[in-house]
């Protein structure tokens, strides 16, 4: 009359352990992975900055004259041509000379030398 029932299935007992320290291997190896990958990404960031600053420096060292020839002030010629009978020739030609060598420089410009060259020649 009465039928006993069978369990359909028998439930798997595991051990506690097992899972728990799967998970820890798998955390701990995607944990140190991702550390050593922000690692070197950190360490190729410094090695670009440092690049960067490098390659600053050496154009700043290349070019100090560009940035400063501007700010220079142009030489000043004598205000009036030597007076007496005759100018002294030693001194006008040293001046001339002065004035050549600072537009081959390229410290004066053209216009600039034209009018110290008149100024010191008194035409």
């Amino acid at each position: 009359m009465f039928m006993r029932r069978r369990p359909l299935a028998r439930p798997v007992v595991r051990p506690a352990g097992a899972p728990l320290l799967r998970g820890a291997l798998v955390g701990g190896a995607a944990y140190a992975a991702g550390r050593s990958a922000a690692r070197n990404a950190r360490r190729e960031q410094d090695q670009e900055q440092a690049i960067a600053d490098l390659q600053y420096q050496q154009q700043a060292e290349r070019q100090p004259l560009l940035r400063e020839a501007p700010a220079a002030p142009p030489p000043q010629a004598p205000a009036a041509p030597p007076s007496g009978g005759q100018a002294d020739a030693g001194g006008l030609t040293e001046q001339l000379a002065r004035l050549g060598a600072l537009a081959q420089q390229g410290l004066l410009t053209a216009e600039e030398f034209a009018a110290a060259k008149a100024k010191l020649l008194g035409v």
